[in-house]
């Protein structure tokens, strides 16, 4: 944030309602992320990135949500990466990070939106 030149160490430098603002998102959640309070929902995670000019990917390790091993970076088709490393779908990321059943579907559907093209069906790049 503070690369971007939002102001957030000033409680009057308005760094955090401008940044708010920038992203079209709520101050209070930029606050409550700022305080560590509480982890903004994926949609504010998304806005945010895209002002911050950060991939939504590193947000949410940088976050301290997921990590790396969650969200490898896949090279290509199949069910390993380039280092021989397991590719989830989306539906067992969901399943291996506790998604409650009731809210997979949707878990699926968005994380679906952020693959490469092609990135749904089976034999995709995973998760």
């Amino acid at each position: 944030m503070r690369l971007r030149h939002y102001d957030i160490d000033s409680p009057r430098g308005g760094g955090k309602s401008k940044l708010a603002d920038d992203a079209g998102v709520h101050r209070a959640a930029v606050s409550r992320l700022l305080q560590r309070q509480s982890m903004p929902d994926l949609e504010t995670m998304r806005r945010l990135a895209g002002v911050l000019d950060v991939p939504l990917r590193d947000m949410l390790i940088r976050s301290g949500r997921l990590s790396e091993d969650d969200l490898p970076i896949a090279a290509g088709r199949g069910g390993q990466d380039e280092d021989g490393q397991e590719l989830l779908s989306p539906e067992e990321a969901a399943r291996r990070m506790g998604v409650p059943p009731e809210l997979r579907e949707l878990f699926v559907r968005v994380t679906k939106a952020f693959l490469p093209e092609g990135g749904e069906g089976a034999g995709s790049p995973g998760v």
